[in-house]
């Protein structure tokens, strides 16, 4: 019992670091990739939002158009 909480609580190495910090960073074009990326979903959003709610007015719009066409309708045979 007492190697296995021995072997549980031995501590491991860290291990060295075998690569240049500085030649795995992204770098500037990491930087501007993401940044273009950004700006590219910010505006897509902007989009969708603009033709969805482009979208709910027009429906919004037909349906008062087909209540006063009904309502028309409804006077002009209540007055035949």
């Amino acid at each position: 019992m007492h190697s296995l909480l021995w072997l549980t609580t031995a501590a491991t190495p860290i291990p060295e670091i075998t690569v240049d910090p500085t030649s795995v960073t992204p770098g500037p074009w990491g930087f501007g990739a993401i940044v273009v990326l950004t700006i590219a979903v910010v505006l897509l959003l902007l989009d969708m939002l603009r033709r969805v709610r482009r979208g709910r007015y027009r429906a919004e719009v037909r349906e008062q158009l087909d209540e006063e066409e009904l309502a028309a309708r409804g006077d002009d045979s209540e007055t035949r």
